[in-house]
């Protein structure tokens, strides 16, 4: 059996600079690449620790799949679950986004020893930000 070594989310969106501006300077992720070097992006990535995340445009991906239009609906329910480390960080982090961007799940301690809070992108991906409590 394979050993898999890296999950990185692949996001189809409707506007690459307003996502990656959104990673960056809502979330403070660092920006990776860009395709092509200056705007307007029809990809773009963003990296923090071992975590990348991708923005492809969807007209872009409707070029090269185009058996995929009618098909792709925004964010299509999917949503990703990020753990930060750190006494407090997720409470810093929330505290720091909550007037950002808009919040889908307040800040809570979870029964299975997280605490956590959940927030959409700009393109309605939801995106959950955890840290591990005792507990």
């Amino acid at each position: 059996m394979p050993h898999f070594n890296k999950l990185t989310p692949n996001l189809i969106v409707s506007n690459v600079e307003r996502s990656l501006a959104f990673y960056v300077d809502v979330l403070g992720f660092e920006r990776g690449i860009t395709v092509p070097d200056k705007s307007p992006f029809v990809f773009a990535s963003v990296t923090s620790g071992g975590v990348e995340i991708f923005f492809n445009d969807t007209a872009e991906v409707l070029k090269e799949h185009p058996d995929w239009a009618g098909k792709l609906k925004p964010s299509a329910g999917n949503s990703m679950f990020l753990e930060i480390v750190g006494p407090g960080a997720v409470d810093a982090l929330h505290d720091r986004v909550k007037a950002k961007a808009r919040v889908v799940m307040p800040l809570t301690t979870q029964w299975y020893g997280m605490r956590e809070f959940a927030i959409e992108d700009p393109d309605g991906f939801v995106i959950t930000v955890a840290e591990r409590v005792k507990g």
